[in-house]
Parts: structure tokens; C-alpha cells; sequence
């Protein structure tokens, strides 16, 4: 099975966390994300490293690793123009729709551990959204 998958289920291959398994069995499938991933993922163990959660050795050894997993990436620049316009139309952060677009113009669907963005995408006027996104505690 082919997904798209989100910084917040990529910081978990990175840092025990809940549902890091669940992330964890995600490696053995097909994998896409657009190029933003890395960013964010790099700002998450950034962020964990100054609050005490991870050493920096720990968090410049799991960027080096993150770079080996065989992600099928795609550049942010090509999906820009769809993202804002979903941004716009969800009332949500334009980095998340990121995700969304690509995850639409692929058919395929996105896995995240982000139940902000779940939530938001399972609402009426989400315009369908919803099939599209799985909560990675339910996979």
C-alpha cells in the first residue's frame, strides 16, 4: 500500500513516542511526502532537543537517518498553489495542506498522528476530505 505521510508520523520514526510502532510499520510500505518534511521533521527534533527531550547527537543522528528512508518526494513548490487554496478553504495551515494536496492529486491517503488535522479534515466542509485522512493510532 502506497501513503503520504506527514512530519508528524516521521518524528516518530525519530523518538520513542505513542504510536511509534505504528509509524515504525509504515516503513515496510510505500512512502511519499513532499519535500517539506525534512523542515519540519528538523524543527520537531530541534524542538525536542531544546526542551530537554532528545541530546543534539541523538537528533543529528536521526536527520542522517531520515535521509536514508526511501521516500518517494515530491517538491513543495508544485503544490503550493493547491495548498494555499485548501488553506484557505479549511481555515488551516497552509504546511498540513501541503500534505492534503498531494495526498489528493495522488489518490492516495495520508497518514498522520495529528488529531488537530484529522479532526479538521472529517468536518462537513471539508469537501470530502475526511476518506482521504487516517489517524496513525488507528492504522
Amino acid at each position: 500500500m502506497k501513503w503520504v505521510v506527514d512530519a508528524s508520523v516521521a518524528a516518530k520514526w525519530l523518538a520513542p513516542e505513542p504510536d511509534s510502532l505504528q509509524a515504525a510499520n509504515l516503513l515496510t510500505a510505500e512512502l511519499i511526502a513532499p519535500d517539506l518534511l525534512y523542515a519540519e521533521v528538523g524543527n520537531i527534533l530541534w524542538k525536542k532537543q531544546l526542551r530537554g527531550e532528545m541530546d543534539s547527537a541523538t537528533a543529528q543522528v536521526g536527520t542522517r537517518w531520515l535521509l536514508q528512508v526511501p521516500l518517494q518526494v515530491h517538491d513543495s513548490a508544485s503544490l503550493l498553489v493547491e495548498a494555499l487554496d485548501m488553506a484557505l478553504q479549511l481555515q488551516h495551515p497552509v504546511y498540513d495542506c501541503f500534505y492534503l494536496t498531494l495526498a489528493q492529486r495522488l489518490d492516495a491517503p495520508l497518514v498522520t498522528a495529528d488529531r488537530r488535522l484529522h479532526a479538521r479534515c472529517q468536518s462537513v466542509d471539508a469537501a470530502g476530505l475526511g476518506a482521504r485522512v487516517r489517524l496513525l493510532s488507528d492504522i
